[in-house]
């Protein structure tokens, strides 16, 4: 587990998102938990985390969750419960938040149909999401990770049924411009609310306006 506190401030500056916010209602957002794709890390959302930070979120809610990504998905899917777990007793939080990028999108569904988890998260936010796999990953099949992640693995098949399980409120952003994510709309979950943006690449996806403040407004929801 790593808790963003102290780089943001620096970060917020950089990027002029320092504004007036509300600090009364950090207090109602459940903790953030950021699951990264394949070769990530936590690091990949600091410009997410910062923007959230600026629009009243507290910096001590939100937590990266690194995991091996060459591994399983069905490990780090274990890995990420138990980490829900440990931010529930810290926090007294009944629920968290739940934000994920690229591979990410498999882990974070294996978690909610498979292992549990819909009932201890209120909000599900995926960007560029692999959720139904990419046919990039073709590319990678030495990897396990990789080989789960091919449209049509027996690990993406154990998730067919209720892709928005649970009363969690569920968004997706994706691009035709992708790159990553083949095809782009394998990210959309039935029953999300499921927005395209314009041209952005894969990595720029997790900086991007439109879909930092669209996962503002469904974490606020």
């Amino acid at each position: 587990m790593r808790r963003i506190v102290g780089p943001l401030l620096g970060i917020l500056a950089l990027l002029g998102f320092l504004a007036p916010t509300a600090p009364a209602q950090a207090a109602t957002h459940n903790p953030v938990v950021f699951v990264h794709g394949y070769t990530g890390n936590s690091t990949n959302f600091a410009t997410l985390q910062a923007y959230l930070v600026a629009n009243g979120w507290s910096a001590s809610r939100l937590y990266g969750y690194n995991y091996n990504w060459a591994g399983s998905n069905v490990v780090s899917a274990q890995g990420l419960a138990a980490l829900v777990n440990q931010i529930k007793a810290s926090t007294g939080a009944s629920q968290v938040d739940i934000v994920n990028h690229s591979m990410g999108g498999l882990v974070t569904r294996y978690y909610l149909q498979k292992l549990g988890g819909a009932a201890n998260v209120g909000h599900v936010a995926s960007l560029a999401g692999a959720n139904h796999g990419t046919t990039y990953a073709a590319a990678c099949t030495i990897y396990v990770s990789c080989i789960e992640m091919l449209p049509g693995s027996a690990y993406i098949t154990s998730l067919s049924g209720d892709e928005t399980p649970g009363s969690a409120k569920y968004g997706t952003w994706v691009s035709p411009c992708d790159g990553i994510i083949i095809p782009y709309t394998s990210t959309r979950l039935s029953g999300a609310d499921n927005h395209t943006l314009a041209c952005v690449d894969h990595l720029s996806i997790l900086s991007n306006i439109q879909a930092m403040s669209g996962i503002r407004d469904l974490l606020n929801s």
